[in-house]
């Protein structure tokens, strides 16, 4: 039985490390598997270098007709599993043919990489970077190693940031006004803002502020829509009058938000809402929408 264990077991061991990964920022992201990682975090036009480590089964020669690593950005869409789209490919050889018969060594680097858009697991669509080693060879499977890292862009703080201003009414019923202090948020923000009762007929049981999520993926008659509400905060509860204002504050520490994506790749996009709810006594809900945008902001040493 070991005998057959062994039989499918690989000739070689394959260990890829980066060369700063002692001192780099470390970010936990998904896998496959449904579990979490932690991996290296680097940004668009930063060099990944380090180095891939063969070692071969002690006692077995390795004949393979090359080693080569690649860098890979690929987008994954759920309803195509499996197939996944190349948006950044570069290779480096490490090796020409010939046999490996002990533990060897070999560096790489690739040098201010473009990586565009950022590392993304949503509920349809996975966008993920990898070193991926390949170890060729004839007449039997290639040998195939990948390591993940992350990429996060920064954004400086918009130099136009309006402010939100809406009206929600039912004719002779309701007459609202909400004002948000900006329109654009950076991940650790604070939404701040004023709801005025302009005109009350109607009696309010509740009213609260959600987050939303929108992702979109695919095009045309393939377009995959799924919403998720992130976060639900009550503002009111009990019935408001004329001339009546409440204050809004919510900080969106707590809550897992990436920056707005729009048409990553032809691919996919992922959007923000700010879903104003009413709810008055006889369960009738009255709903108001706006988009924001969220960014990245520069991390300090204080909080990152």
């Amino acid at each position: 039985m070991n005998y057959i264990i062994g039989a499918f077991k690989p000739p070689c061991d394959i260990f890829v490390t980066f060369s700063d990964e002692r001192t780099r920022k470390q970010v936990a992201i998904k896998k496959d598997n449904g579990k979490t990682a932690t991996v290296p975090a680097f940004q668009s036009l930063e060099t990944i270098a380090g180095e891939v480590s063969i070692a071969p089964v002690p006692g077995k020669r390795l004949e393979h007709t090359g080693v080569k690593i690649e860098l890979l950005g690929q987008i994954e869409l759920y309803f195509d599993r499996g197939n996944f789209y190349d948006f950044t490919s570069l290779v480096r050889e490490l090796e020409v043919p010939g046999e490996i018969y002990e533990r060897k060594t070999y560096p790489f680097e690739f040098a201010t990489v473009e990586m565009p858009y950022e590392t993304y697991n949503g509920t349809n669509v996975r966008l993920r970077y990898i070193l991926k080693v390949t170890i060729g060879r004839n007449y039997v499977g290639n040998i195939v190693e990948t390591r993940d890292f992350c990429v996060r862009n920064y954004s400086p703080v918009p130099s136009i940031n309006n402010s939100i201003k809406m009206e929600v009414g039912i004719e002779d019923c309701l007459h609202i006004e909400f004002e948000y202090s900006k329109s654009k948020y950076h991940l650790k923000d604070v939404i701040v803002g004023k709801i005025y009762f302009l005109l009350v007929r109607i009696k309010i049981k509740n009213m609260e502020l959600e987050i939303r999520r929108r992702e979109s993926t695919g095009s045309g008659p393939n377009t995959y829509v799924e919403t998720e509400t992130l976060a639900k905060f009550e503002l009111m509860d009990g019935a408001p009058v004329r001339g009546e204002s409440i204050p809004v504050r919510l900080f969106l520490t707590p809550y897992e938000l990436t920056p707005t994506y729009r048409n990553i790749n032809n691919k996919f996009s992922v959007k923000y809402y700010l879903n104003l709810v009413l709810v008055d006594e006889e369960d009738r809900r009255y709903f108001k929408q706006q988009e924001i945008t969220m960014y990245r902001l520069v991390e300090t040493p204080e909080s990152s």
